[in-house]
């Protein structure tokens, strides 16, 4: 009987784990496809030369290029965007974000 169980324990366990790594491959498919659509539309509504300095940035600060994409994206769904951004408009974009991102310390 023992054996019997300790079987089914098995059975158990590889069953749970090949429906946790189907979770993290349907995640991961998910999340190729958000970012493939995020792409798509950044390509589409930035000009080369901003497209270019949002990938420079993505190197050097990547939660903030994130933070920003992140923003172009949703104002382009909500049809916000009307024409391309250029790279002028995408530096005072970024110069904005860095202001909002600044922590003011004051002393007593």
């Amino acid at each position: 009987m023992d054996e019997l169980e300790e079987i089914r324990r098995r059975k158990i366990l590889e069953m749970q784990r090949q429906k946790e790594l189907e979770e993290l491959r349907r995640q991961e498919e998910m999340r190729r496809q958000y970012e493939a659509q995020k792409q798509a539309i950044l390509r589409a509504i930035l000009e080369p030369e901003a497209r270019e300095r949002l990938g420079r940035l993505k190197l050097a600060h990547p939660e903030i290029a994130e933070a920003v994409e992140t923003q172009l994206v949703y104002l382009a769904q909500a049809g916000k965007i009307q024409s391309k951004i250029s790279d002028e408009m995408l530096v005072e974009i970024l110069r904005r974000a860095q202001k909002r991102r600044e922590t003011k310390i004051v002393r007593k």
